[in-house]
Formats: structure tokens, C-alpha cells, sequence
């Protein structure tokens, strides 16, 4: 039976490897096996924190509407609560930037809601 080496095949599935590994450091930038190790490891990362942005974003926007709750003197668990019963349906995300850009606007809002704001 003839030896089968691959040929352009295992070329072509090599340089697919070498071409994701671009920019990588030492050997994992050019020798095949650790390239491809590295690569893997690469893509599992970034599926990972993919999904953990979502969360590190909810985190900025909490922040940044706590601090203007308290510019506002309400806290934030509060406010939110309180926009839960009046049925505002803005989320986290649209607070947080109207919190950033237009301060007038959320300090309309958190006068709306904060007689129905529990007190404590």
C-alpha cells in the first residue's frame, strides 16, 4: 500500500491554524502543535467572556445609576423598586445612559417614582 502523506491537504489545515495564531507570542506562533493548542484555548476564552461581558456591562450600568441615585438622595435598590410599581418599563441599560447623558431627565424620573419609593 502507498505511503499517504496529505499533501496540500495538511498544508492548508496548517496554515488555517498558523493564520488564527498571527500576532501570538514565542512558539505558539509557529510550530503547528502548540499553535493549535493555543488557538483552542483561544476559542474557549473567547466564548467564555463573550458571555461574561453581558454581566460586566449590567455591573457598569448598576454603578453608574447608583451614583446618580445618591446624587438624587435615593438609593438605588429604591429606585428601582420603585419604577418596578410605577411600571416604567426603561431598563438598566436606557437608565444608566439617560443617568450619564441627561441628568435633568433622570431627575424627572426619580421625582416620579419616588413617592412610591418604600420608606425606610
Amino acid at each position: 500500500m502507498p505511503r499517504a502523506k496529505r499533501g496540500f491537504k495538511r498544508r492548508r489545515r496548517h496554515n488555517k491554524v498558523l493564520e488564527l495564531a498571527k500576532g501570538y507570542r514565542f512558539g505558539l506562533k509557529n510550530k503547528i502543535r502548540r499553535a493549535a493548542e493555543a488557538v483552542d484555548r483561544a476559542h474557549v476564552y473567547s466564548y467564555v467572556h463573550r458571555r461574561a461581558k453581558k454581566g460586566d456591562f449590567r455591573q457598569l450600568w448598576i454603578a453608574r445609576m447608583a451614583a446618580a441615585c445618591q446624587a438624587n438622595n435615593i438609593s438605588y435598590s429604591r429606585f428601582i423598586s420603585a419604577m418596578t410599581k410605577a411600571k416604567i418599563g426603561l431598563n438598566r441599560k436606557m437608565l444608566a445612559e439617560i443617568a450619564l447623558v441627561d441628568a435633568n431627565a433622570f431627575t424627572q424620573i426619580v421625582d416620579k417614582v419616588r413617592n412610591l419609593a418604600p420608606a425606610n
